[in-house]
């Protein structure tokens, strides 16, 4: 089982917009995210993104690219401050590899909960517009496989 965790990609302030879509810069970091994706050949089962503007549009990017027959859905319990221990429940007992584009903290709290056991260990260094990607192990354990970030593409 694999799952993606993905920081949405940069988005304007509330100040200009209270709907927060991403910015240029947020666009063409997805944009070169995906491309590295495509190459993967990347299948997953589900893509789930918070229902906020900025994760939808990533998502919405990153979709164009993955293998499979992906459903694209807004999923509850993905909002920046909801409890990652029943997207972690609900993710073991699927047993689906899934993408799920959201926000900070929510990302790193399941990271750290998923790797270390406890959600406040701070295991990744999540960056917008990156792509963490977690494997769980036959014995049921969570492995870092790779993470990108926009910033090492060209």
């Amino acid at each position: 089982m694999k799952l993606y965790l993905v920081q949405h990609a940069k988005a304007v302030s509330k100040d200009i917009d209270p709907d927060r879509p991403l910015t240029e810069e947020g666009h063409r970091d997805v944009q070169k995210v995906a491309a590295f994706i495509e190459a993967l050949n990347l299948e997953i089962d589900f893509l789930w993104h918070s229902g906020k503007t900025r994760a939808s549009q990533t998502a919405k990017a990153l979709a164009e690219v993955v293998k499979g027959k992906a459903q694209i859905t807004a999923h509850s319990g993905l909002a920046p401050n909801d409890d990652v221990t029943a997207i972690k429940d609900e993710l073991i007992s699927s047993g689906y590899d899934v993408m799920i584009v959201g926000h900070l903290p929510f990302l790193t709290k399941l990271a750290s909960l998923l790797l270390a056991g406890y959600e406040s260990a701070g295991t990744v260094a999540f960056q917008q517009g990156g792509i963490l990607c977690l494997e769980q192990s036959a014995e049921g354990q969570w492995q870092v496989n790779w993470m990108v970030i926009p910033a090492l593409l060209p």
